[in-house]
């Protein structure tokens, strides 16, 4: 029997709301609400509209049960690092956003406690300056953390004022950089040593555990009788993103790797157990927490913020809207060399006039910087591509694992510039899709804590890949700087 969930799917951008419908023969998705997610600048940061946020998923959510009054879940899954911090079931402020530029004092605190070598072989996490053990310490020098009682990550915020219980999921509370990498229990000794309470941590909890059921007042606010909310339950799935993306690839073996490509781009491998070892450390290679207990080992690639943040920057100085799509094709006629810079540099993690930080990095290493919208649209392209490759051959290197296959899901999946590139220059083939892969782990969690469907990652796995067929993309060019 076919029934429907509601998957809540937060990204850094925009959120949305997705009814899906699962059997052990079907899955389909259909989107009911959809929804920006634009921060706010205030004198002291920059800061997550949560409040906003929160509005437009309860309004989803009333969409979603005037649709399907029999609904048999909801799930919440989000971006990871970011937290409120609770006295009671208040907040005491907007949570800040990862961007925002006060984590630095928080390295420097941390560093002075801890080495990065001692802290990778607690955490199994690559550096990045906002992890949330980074945040936790710039909040707790400006006496942040002395009135909170709770820490609770976006989706675990979320589920709080669904149902009223807080609890972590531990895909998201992975990328905390407080878990510990072989027990992935919070990580008692290294919480104490950095002079955090360790009450600010709540129970950990599976991604298919039921969190809680609706709250009245939630009830009220979506459209539904009390009576109906005690039977619709709110589950903890694949809470962190990219751990629901993972889920959907629709791989069909084990040679292969994944790119989640989004605002950010996650190229990683599934693996059964954190690689722990000081060339990792060194790559900057992390090992998140995946769901059913597999690791995620991965690299943070800056990604799309690349992209959408250069087209809102051109936007704004021309005061006329850009039609991506359109430009995309422009880049794709480039046939003059275009510059290859490092995606990865530290200048391009905050907002702002990114192409002209871009011509900065080509003018300091000698390159001839892009001129017109199109090149530009090139050389972000050609240099997460290349970006891509150099991860791919790490990934395999350092994890041991043949890499025969990518799987690019998400909404670069769309791109089809990008996804034949990546062929390119990594000498491998290419499987686009699917768009919405976050939605849909989210969802097959949901589906298999409800009973609908059974089975391990493969068994789900396979069931995407016969709902959504991916496009294949093979090498067609060889690079230069390919490896043999």
């Amino acid at each position: 029997m076919t029934a429907a969930v509601a998957a809540v799917d937060l990204g850094a951008t925009s959120g949305r709301v997705m009814l899906g419908y699962v059997s052990h023969n079907e899955l389909s998705l259909r989107p009911v609400a959809r929804f920006p997610n634009i921060p706010v600048s205030t004198i002291d940061g920059l800061h997550w509209n949560i409040l906003e946020l929160y509005r437009n998923v309860l309004a989803g959510l009333g969409a979603a049960v005037r649709e399907e009054p029999s609904l048999e879940s909801i799930a919440v899954d989000s971006w990871a690092v970011d937290y409120a911090l609770m006295r009671g079931d208040r907040m005491l402020g907007n949570p800040y956003h990862y961007r925002d530029a006060r984590t630095a004092a928080g390295v420097e605190a941390t560093n002075e406690i801890v080495s990065p070598a001692e802290l990778y072989s607690s955490n199994g996490l690559q550096f990045l300056p906002f992890n949330t053990l980074y945040q936790f310490a710039a909040d707790a020098r400006v006496g942040s953390l002395d009135q909170a009682e709770i820490a609770l990550l976006i989706p675990d915020l979320i589920n709080f004022w669904l149902t009223g219980v807080a609890r972590a999921e531990k895909t998201n509370a992975s990328t905390t950089g407080l878990l510990n990498v072989h027990t992935r229990e919070w990580d008692d000794e290294l919480i104490t040593r950095l002079g955090l309470p360790r009450g600010l941590f709540p129970e950990l909890v599976e991604a298919g555990t039921p969190i809680g059921t609706l709250l009245p007042g939630v009830a009220s606010e979506i459209g539904i009788s009390n009576r109906a909310a005690k039977s619709l339950q709110v589950t903890a799935v694949g809470s962190h993103d990219t751990a629901s993306a993972v889920v959907a690839v629709p791989a069909t073996g084990d040679e292969f790797a994944y790119i989640s490509s989004g605002t950010w781009s996650l190229v990683g491998v599934e693996l059964p157990s954190a690689v722990v070892s000081e060339a990792g450390r060194l790559a900057n290679f992390t090992n998140e927490g995946g769901v059913d207990g597999r690791v995620r080992y991965l690299n943070n690639v800056m990604g799309l913020w690349l992209l959408s943040e250069s087209v809102r920057t051109w936007e704004k100085s021309g005061g006329t809207k850009i039609d991506l799509p359109t430009l995309i094709a422009e880049a794709a006629q480039v046939t003059t060399p275009v510059a290859v810079f490092d995606a990865d540099d530290p200048r391009f993690l905050a907002p702002g006039d990114l192409p002209s930080r871009i011509v900065d990095w080509c003018v300091e290493n000698d390159l001839d910087a892009p001129r017109t919208m199109s090149e530009f649209v090139r050389s972000i392209i050609e240099s997460l591509a290349h970006a891509y490759a150099t991860k791919i051959e790490q990934l395999a290197e350092l994890s041991g694992r043949m890499i025969t296959t990518i799987h690019i899901v998400g909404g670069g999946s769309l791109n089809a510039l990008l996804c034949q590139l990546t062929a390119d220059r990594t000498g491998r083939t290419v499987l686009a899709g699917p768009v919405e892969a976050t939605a849909i782990g989210n969802v097959l969690i949901q589906a298999r804590a409800q009973g609908l469907v059974t089975g391990s990652l493969e068994s789900l796995r396979a069931l995407v890949a016969r709902a959504f067929a991916p496009v294949k993309y093979e090498p067609r060019v060889r690079y230069a700087d390919r490896p043999a």
